[in-house]
């Protein structure tokens, strides 16, 4: 079972590719979640008020995916697509990818529009420090305060990696409530919860 994918590390540079008079300033970004798509254009829209077209694709997920492309008024699939190819040639995701045009004077045709979209998308990743990353399930726990040390022991043993941690008080029983969110490889799902399902006054359940 794969659970690692391909992703960049952290935003890029501004890259810049010349084609006829015409500028491409091409950008890459890590993101999480489509949110994160329109303020990181209105950025770019600033940065360059002469600009004609802020063209991107993106890409978000794993084993479901997310994308977008988008020729922001170039010719149909001259634009957005070339750049997204890119995104899917070089297998990553949680990525957003940005070229920004200044026309330059001379029309380059579609050909020609597909030529330096993709160019300028393929030279931002060739750019970016490309990483592998796990997928990982997160998994809450609940249990009484005097259970906790048989928690914390399994979460010892087994290497958890613990999100978050708090306390509260039983409505019910007024006795002090553990509550634990943890992750965990894909991979090692299945084991971790059959470990704490298995353990009498343990509750847990997937997020």
């Amino acid at each position: 079972m794969k659970d690692t994918y391909n992703t960049i590390a952290f935003s890029s540079e501004e890259l810049l590719f010349k084609e006829k008079n015409s500028k491409f300033f091409g950008y890459a970004y890590p993101i999480q979640s489509e949110d994160e798509v329109k303020p990181l254009i209105d950025i770019l829209r600033k940065q360059h008020p002469h600009a004609g077209h802020f063209c991107y694709a993106y890409q978000i997920g794993t084993s479901t995916v997310a994308y977008r492309a988008n020729d922001d008024g170039e010719p149909s699939h001259s634009a957005g697509m070339p750049i997204y190819g890119q995104i899917q040639s070089f297998s990553v995701t949680n990525i957003l990818l940005v070229v920004v045009r200044v026309f330059g004077g001379v029309k380059l045709g579609v050909g020609g529009l597909i030529t330096a979209y993709k160019t300028t998308a393929q030279l931002i990743l060739e750019s970016c420090a490309i990483i592998e990353k796990t997928i990982d399930c997160h998994f809450s726990l609940a249990f009484e305060y005097q259970n906790m040390n048989k928690v914390m022991r399994v979460i010892k043993e087994q290497k958890l990696e613990i999100v978050s941690q708090e306390m509260e008080i039983s409505a019910i029983t007024t006795l002090p409530i553990g509550k634990i969110e943890l992750k965990t490889r894909k991979k090692n799902a299945e084991k971790l919860f059959d470990t704490f399902n298995s353990m009498f006054e343990i509750g847990i359940k997937r997020l």
